[in-house]
């Protein structure tokens, strides 16, 4: 199960794929024939860095440590299970030792279609948050590389490219562009009840 952040980690370089697809055929074709403006992006800091991809990797953690904690206890108690039945030997009679490996099998069944389970549940919902990273992720990009006149922006290590300089690097403005726009689109605070007016004194009774 420990290489379920790794896959996560890994799969999530996916995201910038179609970057620079998407980059080029937005820009116009009389800007194509003059010099192309090259950056690249570590899609691997977005992840790590970012707002929304250090929440994002804390919920695959904590669903993944529960799981694993699930995990270990299920083969303590098969080990303790397995123990059980060998030290007993001669010493348990004929129909305790059958039940006993018969719960051992249960619980061995049990605990194989537990981690099939756990695994299938963490990969689900892996594609499901890097599925609504890249939704959010993609736009500021896009956004980022028009702003500045990049007209193709590569994955830094995942395309292929040999040699980028630090000043091609625009890892660090996407992450603060997605981090600002997270924050201005949180819901405004409601602002306070006002006070009930208060009510007015009471005229005295005429006679």
């Amino acid at each position: 199960m420990n290489r379920t952040f790794s896959a996560f980690a890994t799969a999530v370089t996916a995201i910038t794929a179609v970057t620079a697809v998407t980059v080029a055929i937005s820009t116009p074709a009389e800007a194509q024939q003059e010099v192309s403006r090259v950056a690249v992006i570590e899609v691997q800091r977005i992840v790590q860095d970012s707002a929304y991809g250090k929440e994002t990797l804390g919920k695959v953690q904590r669903i993944q440590q529960q799981k694993q904690d699930e995990l270990t206890k299920r083969q303590k108690d098969l080990r303790d299970l397995e123990e059980k039945i060998q030290s007993g030997g001669k010493s348990l009679s004929e129909e305790t030792m059958e039940k006993l490996q018969k719960d051992y099998q249960t619980k061995a069944v049990d605990l194989k279609r537990f981690q099939d389970d756990a695994q299938r549940e963490l990969e689900d919902m892996q594609r499901k948050e890097l599925g609504e990273l890249e939704k959010r992720i993609m736009p500021v990009i896009d956004a980022y590389a028009k702003e500045k006149g990049f007209t193709v922006v590569f994955n830094k290590f995942q395309s292929g490219l040999l040699f980028a300089t630090e000043g091609a690097d625009i890892t660090d403005e996407v992450i603060a562009k997605f981090n600002s726009q997270i924050v201005t689109g949180a819901p405004a605070a409601k602002p306070a009840a006002a006070a009930a007016p208060a009510k007015p004194a009471a005229q005295p009774k005429k006679n």
